[in-house]
């Protein structure tokens, strides 16, 4: 039997408030969960273990706290939190089987939750453990998914996507530091303009990676309020007025991450705006990605009829037919990350959108989109760093000739010539094939040890106006 599909094998019956059902023998869920796996067979993706992790914890945080309030019985509350640890850990994950797309509360997942804790717990206990009355005490559905939101969203940020950003980052500051005396025709619209140091490329892109660490930083401000306490609609109903803000202190203490109960519950409920901030955050770094990523090919681009500018490190073939050709399949791989996280963007800004009154009614995909967006955001940061920006090698003698030959560099001698007299020599510079400087001793009164040294490029990286 697999878990996450129908079984043709033996069955037990289950019952809940709509009446019997036949669910797996082997399935560790009841009666709730097997209809939303009948309802909703759509896209055979399920919740992403990050989210179910989430939700875990959060069952394990409830339980502690509703013991500690008095609420629930000391040994239920064990034996719930024990199996809730264990859902949390991933152990159970092959019995979450319901599709991402289903009811837009996720309140599907959440009593897939209940009743897989309950059963386990049951277990443990060697009596009842009810899935509502005793897993989901002082809870809905309303606002543990949108605290599993939060918490999945904010526990990657701070184990995997932080620390890939920050390794990126510092492979591009040492790789900038050591390409400080390498100089190669800067360009803007595809065509030549005036040079540029390798290292403050590079080190344009490392700003853009710390300026998306930023942007993280900012949200996580936001992504650490929790919705949890609001119950329904987010007036706290059925929920002790302490229970919130335990849970978060909790779940605090546990992850290391400062979760604190929203100021707003009602914000917390109803609308999933730092979700979509988050997102936005998260598709800037993208677009970033994708201009690193769309720089190195065009550099790496060759080697005889492109740029040649650099060569990216050799991973694997890159032809069926034709042998001994090399592509850039890292920063293909990074562009179609790029491409799927804007992509997840659009489906979490329409998600978000669909805050209806008093909640929001696409909350899985929104958590579906984010997960991914976070995970290959993570993975492709590293492998960018580890196996493109680390090893590629630059061809100085490529750059040195094209930067020789650039007209572009009577752009210095603006402010000496002027403007009319430059242009009619980089168009007589284009026209010859000549380097700028052969020209310019015809078409100026200047000296050669002059021409030198105003169109000497290193000089040109630095800026000002020259004289």
């Amino acid at each position: 039997m697999s878990a996450r599909g129908k079984s043709r094998g033996p069955v037990r019956i289950e019952r809940d408030s709509m009446g019997e059902l036949e669910v797996p023998e082997e399935a560790l869920w009841a009666a709730q969960t097997q209809r939303a796996v009948e309802n909703f067979p759509i896209s055979g993706r399920v919740m992403p273990a990050a989210f179910i992790r989430a939700v875990g914890l959060i069952k394990w945080a409830a339980a502690g706290s509703n013991s500690d309030l008095g609420l629930l019985d000391k040994k239920i509350a064990e034996a719930i939190q024990s199996a809730a640890m264990e859902v949390a850990e991933g152990a159970h994950y092959d019995h979450f089987p319901i599709d991402v797309f289903q009811t837009g509360s996720g309140t599907s997942t959440n009593m897939n939750a209940n009743e897989v804790i309950s059963r386990l717990a049951t277990e443990r206990l060697g009596s009842k453990v009810h899935p509502n009355d005793h897993v989901n005490m002082c809870q809905s559905s309303n606002d543990v998914i949108p605290t599993a939101i939060h918490v999945s969203a904010a526990l990657m940020i701070d184990k995997e996507l932080l620390p890939a950003l920050t390794h990126l980052h510092k492979t591009l500051v040492t790789k900038a530091d050591s390409l400080d005396d390498v100089i190669k025709t800067g360009r803007t619209h595809l065509m030549d303009a005036m040079p540029v140091r390798m290292s403050q490329v590079v080190g344009a892109w490392a700003n853009q990676i710390s300026d998306g660490i930023a942007r993280i930083d900012d949200t996580r401000k936001r992504l650490h309020r929790l919705a949890q306490g609001g119950t329904a609609v987010g007036t706290g109903i059925n929920a002790h007025p302490e229970f919130g803000a335990r849970v978060a202190k909790a779940m605090s203490q546990h992850t290391g991450v400062s979760f604190t109960q929203s100021d707003d519950l009602f914000v917390g409920i109803a609308t999933q705006d730092t979700a979509v901030e988050l997102s936005g955050q998260l598709r800037s770094i993208a677009v970033s990605l994708l201009k690193i990523a769309n720089d190195l090919r065009w550099m790496n681009s060759g080697p005889l009829a492109g740029l040649s500018e650099i060569h990216l490190p050799s991973l694997q073939p890159g032809s069926s037919i034709m042998p001994g050709k090399i592509n850039p399949v890292v920063p293909e791989a990074v562009a179609m990350v790029a491409a799927q996280v804007i992509g997840n963007d659009a489906t979490i800004t329409i998600g978000g959108q669909s805050g209806n009154f008093e909640l929001n009614v696409m909350l899985p995909v929104i958590a579906d989109n984010l997960i991914d967006s976070l995970t290959v955001l993570s993975n492709s940061s590293r492998v960018l760093a580890d196996s493109a920006i680390a090893g590629f090698t630059v061809n100085q003698d490529a750059m040195a000739e094209v930067l020789q030959r650039n007209p572009i560099l009577v752009t210095a001698l603006n402010s000496v010539i002027g403007y009319d007299l430059g242009a009619a020599t980089a168009k007589k510079a284009y026209a010859e094939g000549r380097p700028i400087l052969d020209v310019a001793r015809e078409t100026t009164d200047l000296d050669e040890a002059e021409l030198r040294r105003l169109l000497d490029p290193e000089k040109l990286t630095r800026g000002g106006i020259q004289g």
